[in-house]
């Protein structure tokens, strides 16, 4: 396959970013999405350019790290899909493809498709967590979930924060990645006791960043590499309502 990648190329978080082209030929079709640019990034290396720069680690749809906006698409063409788990057959021989961070205030560039996302990181140190006795481990079985409850949190704590829901929303709002890290741990019984001030707390750290509002748009679950629904987002502000009564 041979392609024309269009890719934003910006040196630093105050420097003035442009789209600048690289010609992609002979890309195996069994390439990543990554794999592609690691490619690309070699022959800019042979040839004395910098390499572009982006983020990646586990390269297995685990960590998150893969966020590329493809085509005006979080993650690429591919649903339930991150960038590290994209291939090159998605895409036909002979196409341009326009590569870009995420667009959002709250995750500004730090260098060409790399941004900062520690805005998440803030969110989940507001209450991300439960409160646990140090001393000996409990038995496995001494505390029982109901299995609707246990598929729920496992469902929500499917989340990789990767922030795909965050570029994908017209608001950038984070209210599906809160709202899964709320839901997970508010369906099981030691999530409880700390219930209600984990979402006063998860939910004003993140009005407290630079995310916009949720108008149940409903992008962010489409562009969510592990299709979170956003009926945890309703249960999130369900939960809030009450918080705000009780505490």
């Amino acid at each position: 396959m041979n392609l024309r990648l269009r890719v934003w190329r910006q040196t630093g978080p105050s420097a003035e970013g442009r789209m600048v082209e690289y010609d992609a030929p002979g890309v195996s079709p069994d390439m990543s999405f990554l794999e592609m640019l690691d490619v690309v990034n070699e022959r800019l290396i042979e040839s004395g350019q910098d390499p572009i720069a982006f983020d990646h680690d586990c390269r297995e749809g685990i960590c998150g790290s893969c966020s590329l906006m493809i085509n005006g698409a979080a993650h690429g063409p591919m649903k339930g899909t991150a960038t590290c788990q994209l291939h090159m057959r998605s895409f036909r021989d002979g196409d341009v493809i326009n590569v870009e961070p995420w667009r959002a205030k709250a995750f500004p560039v730090i260098r060409d498709l790399i941004v900062d996302r520690s805005a998440l990181d803030r969110i989940i140190g507001a209450g991300g967590f439960i409160s646990a006795s140090t001393g000996g481990a409990q038995d496995a079985n001494a505390i029982l979930v109901p299995k609707v409850a246990a598929e729920a949190a496992m469902d929500a704590a499917a989340c990789i924060g990767c922030g795909a829901c965050v570029a994908a929303c017209p608001n950038a709002s984070a209210s599906l990645f809160t709202a899964a890290k709320i839901t997970h741990l508010g369906h099981l019984p030691q999530g409880q006791p700390e219930r209600y001030r984990r979402v006063l707390s998860m939910v004003n750290q993140m009005e407290l960043e630079d995310f916009g509002g949720c108008t149940l748009y409903g992008e962010c679950q489409e562009a969510c590499p592990k299709d979170i629904s956003i009926d945890t987002i309703s249960r999130m502000n369900r939960d809030f309502i009450r918080a705000g009564v009780t505490q």
